[in-house]
């Protein structure tokens, strides 16, 4: 994508892998949630956006058809696609404004899933095995075609917070959903820019989590937790974290 926002065929070419849909939603997924375009606001035309995007008509509506099923738009015959009304921060959790708000997000992400990974190896049930595991079936097909899917991402990491048994932590990662969202869709377009071995190395990140919660270690959820969420954040970030010191 170059710096007026348009997929160029350079940039395909170098991330063949990347579905053009999957770049339009995720560059207008990140628009929605930065607040570019308000409640209850109509996007752009169809046919703007596509020049905008430099995709055909059938891509564009591709991604915004993901974009309707994930609840940030919704259609009005006749008139367009319009950005559904945000809903207040629950919690008192302010949205997603920055890069470095992301970075922030992952620091938090730390203390709250590395507890509740350990918890859940203790108290875990079947059929919160079972919620694991149909996550991890959606990222280990996903892997095989080359792409990340967020949804079954943070449907994993929300099993493992409600296998905890403690609803803090389950409603938690409910309210830090958009938050988690924007962190995990820009980790997925590096890993799928990377290629099919980065996929594979992050689908075998959260097995880990999952064999580890299924055999009842906690020390060892907790550690296979901690170091997938620092992984995802140096893989997003490289070594250009911010200074967040005040």
């Amino acid at each position: 994508m170059n710096e007026n926002g348009k997929i160029t065929q350079t940039a395909t070419a170098r991330a063949p892998q990347v579905p053009l849909a999957d770049k339009v939603h995720t560059a207008l997924f990140t628009r929605i949630m930065r607040g570019d375009y308000g409640p209850n606001e109509k996007l752009p035309a169809e046919k703007d956006l596509s020049v905008q995007f430099g995709v055909s008509r059938p891509v564009l509506r591709v991604a915004l058809e993901r974009l309707r099923k994930e609840g940030l738009i919704f259609s009005r015959q006749g008139a367009g696609n319009f950005v559904r009304v945000k809903r207040e921060p629950a919690l008192g959790y302010t949205p997603v404004e920055t890069i470095a708000d992301i970075q922030r997000c992952y620091e938090f992400r730390l203390t709250v899933e590395v507890d509740a990974a350990g918890l859940a190896a203790r108290r875990r049930n079947d059929a919160m095995l079972e919620e694991m595991e149909r996550a991890l079936l959606l990222l280990s097909d996903a892997t095989g075609s080359r792409l990340h899917r967020e949804d079954a991402d943070f449907s994993f990491h929300l099993a493992i917070a409600r296998a905890s048994n403690n609803q803090y932590y389950a409603e938690t990662l409910k309210a830090l959903r958009d938050h988690i969202y924007v962190g995990m869709k820009m980790h997925g377009d590096a890993l799928m820019s990377d290629g099919a071995a980065a996929l594979v190395r992050v689908l075998e990140e959260h097995r880990a989590i999952h064999d580890a919660i299924r055999a009842r270690d906690e020390d060892l959820a907790r550690s296979v937790m901690r170091r997938h969420i620092i992984h995802s954040r140096e893989r997003l970030f490289g070594a250009g974290l911010f200074d967040l010191s005040m």
